[in-house]
């Protein structure tokens, strides 16, 4: 019999012993996660800063962990530039769905996209596409998709009200963007970054209807893009 009660009793103080393990799991996860973050946006920062080739501890230092810690998360370069890109889409896309859901004036909310995704140094993304980067990743065509498809209604929206030029298409908005709002990393002009909006709002004022000249050839679509990518 008090074999049996020892035997509950374990039992009893290994279930208990479970809920506390379960109570006290989610906390490394968690710090975990905001380590992850933080290796992220310090990357983003030192991509548009430097370039993709930076040094990895020079991240790893700016996001306040070791280096151990950014490989447990990162095993290589081309992991995190693929992690970066997906915050990047994914930031980007949430400003694209928030311009539309927020401003009435549909044109207004294509300025405002235009001007927020700038911030994003959306630019950016084109040299860390380049070289030995697997473009087609599942997570990469889930964030492209959801931003073309947010910008696609944003210009549509605007082109249907009459308020936008029917002769551009979202590409011709992507590519724009994404050369006015490039960083240069290592330039020696640092200063250049205070035009930036002054020169996108000159473009954006070229999309608005009506249009005051016939553009040559032809709108750029996002298949164009994806072609050339």
């Amino acid at each position: 019999m008090g074999a049996v009660k020892s035997a509950a009793a374990g039992s009893a103080g290994g279930a208990s012993g479970d809920r506390e393990c379960a109570r006290r799991a989610p906390r490394p996860r968690a710090d975990a996660l905001r380590n992850r973050e933080r290796i992220v946006a310090a990357a983003r920062e030192m991509f548009v800063e430097h370039g993709p080739d930076v040094p990895l501890d020079e991240i790893a230092r700016r996001a306040g962990v070791g280096n151990a810690t950014l490989y447990r998360h990162f095993p290589d370069r081309a992991v995190l530039i693929r992690d970066v890109v997906v915050a990047v889409l994914d930031r980007v896309s949430r400003q694209a769905e928030a311009a539309m859901a927020e401003e009435a004036d549909s044109f207004a909310a294509v300025r405002r996209f235009v001007h927020t995704a700038a911030e994003e140094r959306i630019g950016a993304l084109c040299p860390m596409l380049s070289g030995a980067f697997d473009t087609a990743h599942p997570d990469l065509d889930d964030g492209r998709e959801r931003l073309e498809g947010a910008v696609q209604s944003l210009v549509e929206r605007a082109q249907s009200a009459g308020r936008m030029r029917d002769d551009v298409a979202v590409g011709d908005l992507m590519v724009a963007l994404s050369q006015l709002a490039r960083p240069l990393p290592g330039t020696v002009c640092p200063n250049m970054d205070r035009f930036v909006h002054r020169h996108l709002q000159l473009f954006v004022d070229g999309l608005e209807a009506p249009a005051r000249s016939e553009l040559p050839g032809v709108p750029a679509t996002l298949g164009d893009l994806r072609s050339t990518s």
